[in-house]
């Protein structure tokens, strides 16, 4: 093969081109067709929402999906990587309202029929996704779009029955109560994972009130309770203290007030916070106030009337007197250790909203309790039941899709045991390999541990619907029966559908035994949807039995950081519900990325540039590069500034800084490939041949050994050194062998060994930097793709020469450090270089350093520690330094003149300096013969002429090539 200069393509060019390429040429579906379906390495990719826009977050997520499946490709695996839709739950809702111009869940079915909402829903869905499709193929990632699946389509529902009728049967989903976090917008209750995946804590301020509950039979004292929720006051029905705890009895303007006794200063202040005067007249155990009854704020709702344990004052270990006053009002249907307390005791109790919030009965009734929190504080302080308010300013959670204050709510729902497996769970996670390793036993563990069971059911529309139909016998029992399948269904009712979603799904009712089946209207949390995916994508176990079985648990997963709590947790506990466990083998978890100033990206900050943009600025390589080889890929947050984009594009373009010198000289030496990738170690006879070859190899085994631990940032971490190596080396060293050499024999060795490097170099960038290293195997190999060939198997690593090389650069570096500190330049050849003898070094390394560092001559010492320079310059030196500086310009003036690197010219030097005639008069050879000069003159005058400064005077150059 023949190589020819000027051949280098723009980043934006060859990027752009090769997307299209690969795509008309199926190189992607290739390189998964030739590898064997025995030997499958299995991905998983976690489905975005349909309606969503690709963004930074999601391009990271992407390149760290496509860097492993590309390396496990060339490891000879048959990596299947399939795209996934989220199409169902709150978003699609969300969405679909703010389309239809709709407040909240009461119009549907009054503004819009269910059957209209449902069908826009999924109206909605059904998106070409070309804006995800251009912006996943503009970061390089391969995955097959065509044969994405949705989490809408009816097959992948009935694999969601299927798992849910599996875990019900094991008796691991029941039916209860619990306080859950619950949005009024969108009324149905949101998990803790989601409110803390999207971080959706915002600061609010409230009222928070100091409550008087008067005690019946302790002579007109009250309690005194800390609330920051005063709109649950309506609902209360308990009083909590702790029995361990010392109480003191406050008299104050006439009334006597119970706090806990180490509150005191901290509550008898005024609206300023500036002390009241008062006196404690008593103090008491916490014991002696549990058991006492209470006047009830307001008149007691009917299910309080008269029950036996409402408004009594109870025993809670949760009561402390670290904040307020060590007293807690408690409202069971709207707080979970309330809930809990109620239910230990037997405390009745009552719910004062519906499902939007709205008060349902007193003062209020009507109004949605956020809208009335602060007016609910000032008018129970002007009615006395309120002694005092402050107000606080705390994170609050907030619904992650509508945005609307959430809260905590009393909600029956089905519940899967999560308790009951999680020892398991826990066992499993042992046997996942997790990068970053820290988040195995830290945060993914501590997740597993301290998780509640899981609540399935919301009660919305479009979602999976729970396939789960209850009726009444004839004794009044409740009888459950839940269906697994479309065929179960069709059984038992003679109905088949062509859309199993809400309405249709309601109106399927059937007949057992005389008693008729009815629906629940409840729906599955789309994070179910999203948890079964490993065998819903599949159709399991109606069709691909044995392709799921034979690949379950799957190989690899990735995610940000925010998914530990969400989709990682979600997979685990439905993996181990149902198989016994883990889903997945291993998994990346990335950090999240910030705008160029730290805080969250967002447009209205102005904080991040366009993903297109940013690329076609510099490209999507050094993108990918620069994330894969960052904290982010630590589990670190990090802030994408486009200052580092453009670094890395700068190093990387080393690369082709290389390239273009390679197929410089080959075009001029006429120097041709002869097809073959083979080794060239052995026929090298060159130390820097056998060193470069030997750094190749040796990045290869490292880029593999972190790439096998999951780890990317350590196997990208040795790329940018070896380059700066290749280029920086072994390239400008062996300059002089591909213009200058007379030996053929070592001129062909040094252009085989570029060139092997190069290509196996775009081997080791593939995963990585999947443009660039096809660009590069193209135009060196002029074979297809680089993707379509397995990872490199090396041979020899010379680790002594490579040592001994590394150390070498680092006497140069020091070298160079004090020629810097001197202020004498590397052109300005000096004496001698004392160089420690600690590491032995041989005569050609040696030489290589005196070469470097531009002295006459070596001396091995054990007086210095690394290097020390003599840098007395004497006449001889001062004028051969001179004739370095006439040649660096004579050069320049070739390539002001365009000249080719092999043009021979004829060469004109003029000065009036007697320094510069001396150098030119005793280096004339070397000028000469560096220069690829003829002749030298003085008198002669050329086509091609400049004026220049050496040494501060003025040197006269003109040349012309020689005919």
């Amino acid at each position: 093969m023949k190589f020819k200069h000027g051949t280098r393509r723009k980043a934006i060019e060859y990027e752009k081109d090769l997307a299209k390429h690969w795509k008309e040429h199926k190189t992607f579906e290739r390189s998964i067709e030739n590898r064997p379906a025995s030997n499958s390495y299995v991905f998983y990719d976690g489905p975005p929402f349909i309606t969503g826009v690709p963004h930074h977050g999601t391009l990271l997520s992407s390149i760290v999906k496509d860097a492993v499946p590309r390396y496990w490709t060339m490891q000879g695996k048959r990596v299947e990587r399939v795209w996934g839709w989220d199409c169902h739950g709150l978003p699609a809702e969300v969405f679909t309202e703010k389309k239809l111009g709709i407040k909240d869940k009461r119009d549907v079915g009054t503004k819009v029929s269910l059957e209209e909402y449902i069908t826009t829903c999924r109206d909605n869905m059904v998106q070409t996704g070309n804006l995800w499709e251009d912006t996943i193929d503009r970061i390089g990632r391969w995955v097959d779009f065509k044969g994405a699946y949705k989490t809408m389509d009816k097959e992948y529902m009935e694999s969601v029955w299927w798992a849910f009728k599996q875990l019900y049967e094991k008796g691991k989903i029941y039916e209860g109560e619990k306080v859950l976090l619950y949005c009024t917008r969108d009324a149905t209750p949101i998990s803790k994972a989601e409110v803390a995946m999207d971080n959706s804590y915002q600061d609010v301020t409230d009222p928070t009130v100091y409550v008087k509950f008067k005690l019946v039979g302790r002579g007109g004292e009250y309690l005194l309770a800390w609330t920051t929720t005063p709109w649950t006051l309506p609902s209360n029905s308990a009083v909590a203290v702790n029995k361990d705890l010392d109480y003191a009895v406050v008299e104050l303007e006439d009334e006597r007030l119970i706090v806990a006794k180490s509150l005191v200063e901290k509550v008898f202040t005024d609206e300023k916070h500036q002390p009241l005067e008062y006196t404690i007249v008593e103090t008491i155990k916490g014991s002696e106030l549990v058991g006492l009854a209470y006047e009830p704020l307001f008149a007691p709702e009917a299910a309080l009337q008269d029950q036996e344990n409402a408004f009594k004052v109870w025993h809670a270990s949760f009561v402390h007197d670290e904040e307020g006053t060590g007293i807690a009002h408690e409202s069971p249907a709207y707080g979970e250790e309330d809930y809990e307390l109620a239910r230990k005791h037997d405390i009745p109790w009552v719910m004062s909203t519906d499902d939007n919030g709205i008060f349902t009965f007193g003062n209020w009734k009507g109004q949605n309790v956020w809208e009335v929190n602060k007016q609910v504080a000032k008018e129970l302080k002007g009615r006395g039941i309120v002694w005092k308010i402050d107000y606080i300013k705390h994170s609050y959670p907030h619904c992650h899709r509508c945005d609307t204050k959430l809260m905590y709510r009393a909600h029956p729902s089905l519940f899967m045991d999560i308790q009951g497996q999680k020892t398991n769970m826990l066992k499993e996670n042992g046997n996942i390999t997790w990068f970053p390793e820290h988040i195995k036993h830290g945060r993914f563990e501590h997740t597993v541990e301290s998780a509640p069971d899981w609540n399935l059911s919301r009660d919305r529309f479009w979602a999976t619907p729970i396939p789960m139909w209850k009726g009444t016998d004839e004794n009044g029992r409740e009888r459950i029966k839940v269906v697994g399948s479309y065929a179960e269904l069709k059984e038992l009712s003679g109905v088949e559908l062509e859309d199993y979603h809400r309405p249709w799904i309601d109106d399927v009712k059937f007949t057992i035994d005389g008693v008729e089946y009815t629906r629940i209207d409840k729906v599955i949390d789309c994070w179910f949807e999203s948890g079964s995916m490993p065998f819903a994508q599949f159709h399991y176990p109606f069709e691909n039995r044995e392709k799921f079985e034979e690949n379950y648990p799957g190989d690899y997963i990735a995610e940000y950081v925010g998914q530990v709590r969400a989709w990682f947790y979600y997979l685990h506990a439905i993996g181990v519900g149902l198989f016994g466990k883990a889903a997945f083998k291993n998994v990346i978890v990335t950090g999240t990325l910030a705008g160029n100033d730290g805080r969250k990206m967002s447009k209205s900050y102005g904080n991040f540039t366009d993903p297109n943009e940013l690329m076609d600025r510099y490209s999507a390589d050094a993108l990918r590069f620069l994330l894969i080889s960052s904290p982010v890929l630590n589990g670190e947050d990090y802030a994408l500034v486009d200052q580092n984009v453009a670094d890395v594009q700068r190093k990387l373009a080393m690369v082709w800084n290389m390239y273009d010198f390679f197929t410089m000289y080959a075009e001029v030496d006429g120097w041709e490939w002869s097809g073959s990738l083979e080794d060239p170690m052995q026929l090298c006879d060159n130390d820097l041949d056998r060193w470069i070859i030997s750094r190749v190899h040796q990045l290869n085994n490292e880029v593999a050994r972190h790439m096998n631990d999951y780890d990317l940032p350590g196997a990208a971490k040795p790329m940018l050194p070896f380059i700066d190596d290749a280029s920086n080396w072994y390239v400008r060293r062996s300059r002089k062998r591909f213009w200058k050499s007379d030996d053929d024999r070592d001129k062909h060795n040094a252009y085989r060994t570029l060139h092997y490097v190069l290509v196996h170099l775009s081997h080791i960038m593939a995963p990585f930097t999947p443009f660039l290293a096809e660009e590069l195997y193209r135009n060196l190999t002029g074979d297809e793709s680089v993707h379509l060939n397995d990872w490199p198997v090396v041979g020899h690593v010379n680790e002594m020469l490579v040592g001994e090389m590394a150390h070498a650069r680092s006497i140069v570096t020091a070298g160079l450090a004090q020629r810097a500190r001197a202020q004498i330049k590397v052109r300005q050849p000096l004496g001698i270089a004392r160089v420690s003898g600690a590491v032995r070094l041989s005569e050609a390394t040696l030489d290589v350093i005196k070469e470097e560092l531009n002295v006459k001559d070596i001396e091995v010492t054990a007086h210095v520690e690394t290097v020390e320079l003599d840098t007395t310059i004497n006449e001889e030196l001062k004028l051969e330094g001179l004739a370095r500086d006439i040649i660096r310009e004579v050069q320049n003036a070739r390539k002001k003149a365009a000249l080719n690197v092999d043009d021979r010219i004829v060469l004109a030097l003029k000065s009036s300096d007697y320094d510069v005639r001396a150098a030119i008069a005793k280096h004339s050879d070397v000028i000469r013969t560096e220069t690829l000069a003829v002749e030298v003159s003085e008198a002669a005058s050329y086509g091609h002429a400049v004026d220049v400064k050496i040494a501060s005077n003025q040197l006269s150059i003109s040349l012309q090539k020689r005919t």
